[in-house]
């Protein structure tokens, strides 16, 4: 039988570095995790596909997240907004489909856009060309401090809150 050299071992210590490594990157949560909100309001059902970062100390509204400019209303990739039924939002009919979801955010009201390009990379990419609807709503603050970003359908519409903020845009 052939004797183990220095090679043998050092590939053999490669190999176990290599497979702890993946082991181990498995653990890691991702800084801003993908999040679904879903919910029926009127007969449709209605579905948020969003990444939620977090305030992580950060100021958020008019600093990490300027006012008066196109967000992509979550992290990573743009936020997606689905209907299976046409439905009225703030009054503006919006069709069945699955839209980008973006907000120019502001201190007294913000504009929530729904766009025809659902998947989209972020705001870099945004045309505004493409905008099916945009309504206002106006720009809430609340007494209660969300860490992360949250979508969630309620009754009468559907709410983003993060930080000291909040929107809310009823559907019909």
């Amino acid at each position: 039988m052939k004797k183990p050299n220095i090679t043998h071992y050092s590939f053999l210590f490669a190999l176990a570095l290599l497979f702890s490594t993946a082991a181990f990157g498995q653990d890691e949560k991702p800084l801003s995790p993908p999040a679904t909100a879903t919910g029926e309001v009127n007969g449709a059902n209605i579905t948020i596909n969003y990444s939620s970062p977090g305030v992580k100390g950060r100021t958020i509204w008019g600093d990490l997240v300027p006012f008066d400019k196109v967000w992509r209303a979550g992290a990573n990739a743009a936020t997606t907004f689905e209907t299976d039924k046409d439905i009225k939002v703030e009054g503006k009919n919006l069709p069945a489909g699955r839209y980008s979801f973006f907000i120019i955010p502001g201190p007294e009201e913000s504009v929530f856009i729904f766009n025809s390009v659902p998947d989209q990379p972020g705001s870099s990419k945004y045309d505004e060309s493409k905008d099916v609807i945009r309504v206002t709503v106006p720009s809430q603050e609340t007494s209660t401090m969300e860490e992360r970003l949250v979508y969630e359908v309620v009754d009468d519409g559907f709410e983003i809150r993060w930080e000291y903020g909040k929107g809310k845009a009823h559907i019909e």
